[in-house]
């Protein structure tokens, strides 16, 4: 049986071992659930930046360009961190560079695993069926909050152990705890994560519809996965 672990932050993620490991990175609120909204909506494929500056100057090179900070759009970006704004094929057939607070953190970070997955709830089962036709260790990359822990993409973690316990053992405490708390928790997700300080956060920048897409479960069967060159698309 393959094995199953979390890492709760990028500033923790020189602890684990990458090699011949999926890393499967997850920003509940909002990264991640915005790359599966755009490539299930059209988008071609999205280059993610760590820095502003490098994203930025993508736009001279023809790409939509989308910045977020601190939840805010980026100044000088056209677009932010909205999977909402994606729905409806918006931006159908562009490129699109991203840059987020957390989430193009992880991705970069997670640099040396065999593969690089997209987690999200609304692609939840995709991800999931992926991985257990590939057969390899898997390590749950959480962005969190500026380097701490945060419950949105942990409880994520958890339902990605939960739902991959026939395939892949949880033996290190981290996923232990998380399966344990999404068994308790998965029922009520948008009761439980309104709690969640990013999720008051979000609210209070007025933007519930965001956190509604970002807990619904399973609208795509997608899987979103970084290619050989460094893009994120989906198959």
């Amino acid at each position: 049986m393959q094995q199953i672990e979390i890492c709760f932050s990028p500033d923790l993620i020189q602890h684990h071992e990458l090699d011949d490991k999926i890393v499967v990175v997850v920003d509940i609120f909002r990264a991640t659930s915005t790359m599966v909204a755009a490539l299930a909506n059209g988008v071609q494929r999205i280059l993610p930046f760590a820095d502003l500056e490098s994203c930025r100057k993508m736009q001279d090179q023809g790409y939509k360009i989308a910045g977020e900070r601190n939840g805010h759009t980026a100044p000088g970006f056209e677009l932010g961190n909205s999977p909402v704004a994606f729905l409806d094929n918006a931006f159908e057939g562009i490129q699109l560079a991203m840059t987020t607070t957390n989430g193009t953190q992880a991705i970069d970070k997670s640099k040396g695993a065999a593969e690089i997955l997209i987690g999200a709830f609304p692609n939840l089962q995709a991800t999931v069926s992926y991985i257990q036709a590939q057969k390899k260790d898997v390590l749950i990359h959480c962005a969190g909050w500026k380097g701490r822990f945060n419950l949105e993409d942990s409880l994520f973690a958890g339902a990605l152990v939960k739902s991959l316990e026939s395939t892949h053992a949880a033996e290190e405490d981290g996923a232990l705890a998380m399966k344990s708390l999404f068994e308790k928790e998965g029922h009520q997700l948008k009761k439980y994560l309104s709690q969640a300080s990013h999720a008051k956060r979000l609210q209070n920048h007025g933007i519930e519809a965001d956190i509604d897409f970002c807990l619904t479960l399973d609208l795509y069967d997608l899987v979103v996965k970084v290619d050989n060159v460094g893009f994120l698309v989906g198959a």
